[in-house]
């Protein structure tokens, strides 16, 4: 059984606005928000937060650098790709994955197969504000992170476009305010979310 984080003690106010039909995938740039959305829309549904990222860590007993480290990029795509189709057949929640996830058609179809895909959709300067100080992301250990993360971002923004929603990030609003803009696009997909 996964590892799943139960969200307890962090659930909102009141009822939650519906009920989860299909698992709602955060996908988008390293440091869009998927992590922290994620957990509070998950909160706010009163359903589990699952983690990709996490997941793999767990099972490998390893952080994401040391996996790309001794295993490289490619295998870690690989187990990705299989904590991701398992998250997705285990229960209904919402999953935050890494930031490559989407680039695989293999999980882009998995994920409308099964779920639904909410990209957050941050700017480049957005992006940079948040991870330029943190050294858990092994795609920056470059001589120049900044031209790598922009280099990342024009090769992924068009990969990412194929969401099935896009919820605008705009690095201003609070994680509240994000969490009801993603509920807010899911009122197009009744097929997601049977509201009350």
């Amino acid at each position: 059984m996964s590892e799943k984080e139960q969200i307890s003690g962090q659930k909102a106010a009141g009822p939650a606005p519906g009920k989860l039909k299909k698992t709602i995938v955060m996908v988008g740039m390293m440091g869009a928000g998927k992590t922290a959305v994620g957990r509070a829309l998950a909160a706010r549904l009163n359903v589990p937060f699952l983690d990709s990222d996490h997941e793999i860590e767990a099972a490998a007993n390893m952080t994401i650098p040391e996996i790309f480290a001794r295993d490289g990029e490619p295998f870690f795509r690989q187990k990705e790709r299989q904590v991701i189709a398992r998250l997705l057949e285990e229960e209904r929640g919402v999953l935050s994955t890494g930031g490559g996830a989407f680039l695989a058609q293999e999980n882009r179809e998995v994920i409308t197969a099964k779920g639904v895909s909410v990209w957050l959709d941050a700017g480049l300067d957005v992006l940079w504000n948040r991870v330029r100080h943190r050294d858990t992301r092994p795609l920056l250990r470059t001589a120049d992170p900044y031209a790598t993360l922009r280099g990342l971002y024009e090769q992924r923004v068009p990969l990412y476009a194929k969401a099935d929603l896009t919820v605008a990030s705009d690095g201003q609003a609070a994680i509240e305010t994000m969490v009801d803009r993603v509920l807010d696009a899911l009122k197009a997909r009744p097929d997601v979310l049977e509201w009350k």
